[in-house]
This record gives C-alpha cells, sequence and structure tokens, in this order.
C-alpha cells in the first residue's frame, strides 16, 4: 500500500520535498536530525520536562483544553537550548523551503513559535486544525503563509499519539469541516520530522499507551510582516541573542524586514537601523 505522504531522505533535493509537500500538504523528513544532534537535544530538554507541570495555567481555557491536560510543555525555546539555535532553527533543509514558499510574499521570514510538547498517556484527541488560522483576519484566497515542521524527539506511534494529517486538506475550502477518519497517523522515528503547510489540516493524536511518553518539536516560519504566536523579544531578549549565530537573530526577529527594493517600507527598525547590525556593532 503506497504511503499517502511521501517520505524522502532530509538530505533530498529541495525541489523534491517541495513537489510532495504541494501534492498532499504534508511530507515526512527522514533523519532531519542525526542521532548525535537528537542526543544532545534532548539531553538539554530533559531536566526541564522534568521541572514542567503538565496542568500549569495556559492563556485561557480554550488554549489548555486545545494542548491538554496530560501534556507537558517547554515554550520559547529559542531560549533555553543551544542546540536548537545553532542546529536545528537554522537548518539548511528547513531554511531551503522556506526560501522557496514564503519569500514570494516577503522580503524576509521569521519563526513564529518554537515549542517541546511531551504528551503523556491519556492524551486525547487534538482539535484538527490549520496553523494559519492564527492570522484568521487575512483576507481570503492568499498565499501561503507558513511552514511547519514537527520534529518526533522520540519514536511516533498511532498508540502514542502519532500527528494526525489530513492529506490535501490544503486545498480543501474553508467551510468543509474534516472528519476524523481522513485523518492519517504519521508514524515516523526519532529524529525524522513532519513538514507541512500552513493551511493542512492536522491535530495530535490520542496517547493511548499507560507509560509511553511521545516527545515531539513543534516550530513554525512566517512570513517577516506578520504578529507571531510566540513573543520572541521578550523570550530571547537582547542578551540573550547577542551570542546567537546572526541568521538566527533575524529569524528571531532582529532585523529590519526592509522591502524598499520592492517598492515597499521596512519593518521593526531601531533609530532607523537594522537591530542585528546594532547588536554586531555593540550599540545595542
Amino acid at each position: 500500500m503506497t504511503d499517502p505522504i511521501a517520505r524522502l531522505d532530509a538530505g533530498e533535493a529541495t525541489e523534491t520535498i517541495l513537489e510532495a509537500m504541494q501534492q498532499t500538504g504534508a511530507v515526512i523528513l527522514n533523519g532531519l536530525l542525526n542521532d548525535d544532534v537528537l542526543c544532545r537535544f534532548n539531553a538539554e530538554l530533559d531536566p526541564q520536562l522534568a521541572a514542567t507541570q503538565a496542568d500549569r495555567r495556559l492563556l485561557n481555557p480554550a488554549i489548555e483544553w486545545f494542548m491538554g491536560k496530560h501534556t507537558r510543555h517547554i515554550t520559547g525555546v529559542a531560549a533555553k537550548s543551544d542546540v536548537f539555535i545553532e542546529e536545528v532553527l537554522i537548518h539548511p533543509a528547513l531554511l531551503a523551503i522556506c526560501d522557496q514558499v514564503l519569500l514570494p510574499s516577503c522580503a524576509s521570514y521569521q519563526l513564529n513559535i518554537a515549542h517541546v510538547l511531551d504528551r503523556g498517556p491519556g492524551s486525547e484527541q487534538q482539535l484538527l486544525h490549520r496553523d494559519e488560522l492564527v492570522w484568521c483576519h487575512l483576507p481570503r484566497p492568499h498565499p501561503e503563509v507558513q511552514i511547519a515542521c514537527i520534529i518526533a524527539l522520540s519514536d511516533f506511534t498511532a498508540d502514542n499519539g502519532a500527528t494526525r494529517v489530513i492529506p490535501g486538506s490544503h486545498r480543501w475550502p474553508l467551510n468543509r469541516q474534516p472528519e476524523l477518519d481522513q485523518a492519517v497517523a504519521v508514524e515516523i522515528s526519532a529524529g525524522s520530522a513532519l513538514l507541512y503547510l500552513g493551511s493542512t489540516i492536522h491535530g495530535g493524536g490520542p496517547n493511548t499507551t499507560t507509560k509511553e511518553r511521545r516527545r515531539g518539536m513543534h516550530l513554525s516560519y512566517t512570513l517577516g510582516w506578520l504578529r507571531t504566536e510566540e513573543n520572541h523579544y521578550l523570550t530571547a531578549t537582547p542578551d540573550v541573542v547577542r551570542s546567537f549565530p546572526r541568521r538566527a537573530q533575524e529569524l528571531l526577529g532582529y532585523a529590519v524586514h526592509d522591502a524598499i527594493a520592492m517598492g515597499g517600507g521596512y519593518l521593526g527598525a531601531v533609530d532607523t537601523a537594522d537591530p542585528a547590525q546594532l547588536i554586531a556593532e555593540g550599540r545595542l
């Protein structure tokens, strides 16, 4: 039986990955993180997850329900993990796809959100949704505004809550309601990833095991002129990002969205200058 979502090596040509993702709205990238990166990343996360309360108060009751009472979270990962900053956020395979999908609609793109979700036994099926609806006020139709990625930090199985995806739903009209039996459980090994469009319908699956936790990293990128879900300026403050690679600083919003050459203007300047450059010069 043919897998409804293409499985490709993370080192495959960008054009091949993009073509597969455009066909079904999602693609599986095998081996996005190698064993060494995966081990070091999990080692950074272990003590932070151990100190996290699954039932902590979130933004509002709807978000608490959406995330689930059996899920432990690490938010603002950019300020809490060197491995994420140096080897995940700026991963060439991810940025190459963002270049192709997002740059036609902006001068530069940025990180939207970066968090870890550790879903424990008893976690329920998440509401099937489109990530891009956080910007529900954008007029439709519109180009793709988001590239999202779920990286398996432990093996994802149908039993422990693998993400469910509805192939082809990125082409559905907004008013078409998804049915759970249309969704495919994306079973992937630790280090592999599910890459999908912000318009693709998906949701975390139920964890029906008795003691197995499912750990995953969710990150997404969006157009440089949209407000991001996470406020990176408060979670990754200038004192924190000074030591980051310049590309990571830019992705966290510490760079001007400069559309002057496209006949537009600029966003995010400090003293009419680029904050990333001011940081590099020691002036910020």
